[in-house]
């Protein structure tokens, strides 16, 4: 399960035991999740099914770039299952998993860099909502992950732009980076954009730029470069509970901010999803058929039209709701998983946190395209 930092920001400090593992050194390749040319989570398959209403299929093979013009540099999200409330630095299933499903396919068009880091741990975090103490340490991700990007720009940049790519608990990680080491610095103009997915990024309600980041906009076109992507997820018809984080006004003059990828100027578009054929995991209901008849051998499949998404501001809220077009008279699926399920009940607050990034994976895809291409003519074609 995907969990925001969030909590962990509510948390006392940190024990001296947070976590089994020192500080990482990532001129060791071990300290990376995902480096460029190695086979790794982000190197594995990544085939799709495409399945029309009719239930046709056709396979899409994936291609990684062979010289990609860009790169990009991810911070996954809370996914270490690991006793401690800060995790090590070995590289497990769950942390392969994640990988593979969020930003595995943006190599068909960046060099992706993906750094271990010390997290806050889910069994952290299962005890902060159980109304334990929360021992972790809330500064040693950032820590992490600031070390990491300033190993990257020495070694392997070189000039290069970058696009910042983050989920839940990284994309809070990736909002403290941006503030505390990108914004009015040199490296800024180096950022295409950076898509802070699954947290809240506070923005004025009468501006794209201000709040949580001084400098940096929310992203309003496809041709704008050093912009912010942000949006948190819920199903239309099933609108953010009171009770929920994601979303939620943060004060007075205040929004957070919500950007469709589909359609930048927020309004409702079908967007291109690619979800993971067999579901979003455990702390999900299981997809068990994407048509009547329908068999995919993949491990990824594309719904053309089946998802519509747009920016909704409500009660308080601001979010992307997403809309399943089903049609009960064609051969396939009406229904997605996406909702987070614990004993065997809906978490309505978590909204669709599970399949932020797959509800609109190909927007994403494109639209780093085409704000890389941006980034290179504002560079002056370089």
């Amino acid at each position: 399960m995907s969990i925001t930092l969030a909590l962990a920001l509510m948390a006392p400090a940190a024990t001296a035991s947070a976590s089994p593992a020192p500080a990482p050194n990532y001129r060791q390749d071990a300290a990376w999740l995902c480096r460029p040319g190695r086979t790794d989570a982000c190197a594995d398959n990544q085939d799709v099914t495409s399945v029309a209403t009719d239930g046709r299929t056709q396979v899409e093979r994936f291609k990684q770039a062979n010289e990609p013009a860009y790169d990009c540099f991810y911070v996954y999200p809370t996914v270490s299952n690991d006793p401690t409330p800060n995790s090590d630095m070995e590289i497990g299933p769950e942390e392969r998993r994640v990988a593979y499903a969020q930003v595995g396919r943006f190599t068909g068009q960046c060099r992706v860099f993906a750094p271990m880091y010390r997290q806050v741990t889910l069994t952290a975090l299962r005890s902060a909502m159980q109304g334990q103490a929360l021992a972790a340490d809330r500064a040693m991700p950032l820590e992490d992950v600031t070390a990491a990007w300033q190993d990257y720009l020495a070694r392997d940049n070189q000039g290069r732009g970058v696009v910042l790519i983050g989920h839940s608990q990284g994309s809070g990680v990736l909002k403290a980076l941006i503030a505390k080491s990108i914004e009015g610095q040199p490296v800024q103009n180096q950022i295409i954009s950076a898509m802070l997915i699954g947290t809240n990024v506070s923005v004025p309600k009468d501006a794209v730029v201000g709040g949580d980041l001084k400098q940096m906009p929310i992203c309003t076109s496809a041709s704008q470069s050093g912009c912010v992507v942000s949006y948190v997820t819920f199903r239309k018809d099933a609108p953010p509970p009171a009770n929920s984080r994601f979303g939620k006004s943060p004060g007075e003059g205040l929004r957070v901010a919500c950007t469709n990828p589909a359609d930048l100027t927020g309004q409702r578009a079908v967007s291109d999803a690619i979800f993971t054929s067999g579901g979003p995991g455990d702390s999900a209901q299981p997809m068990t058929a994407w048509g009547e008849g329908v068999t995919v051998a993949t491990p990824f499949v594309r719904t053309p039209g089946l998802i519509a998404t747009e920016c909704v501001s409500r009660d308080g809220f601001d979010y992307l709701a997403v809309t399943v077009n089903g049609d009960p008279a064609d051969a396939r699926t009406d229904t997605i998983t996406g909702d987070v399920v614990a004993g065997g009940s809906v978490l309505k607050d978590w909204g669709l946190h599970l399949i932020d990034m797959p509800v609109v994976m190909g927007d994403l895809l494109r639209l780093a395209d085409a704000q890389a291409d941006a980034w290179r003519r504002q560079q002056g074609g370089k």
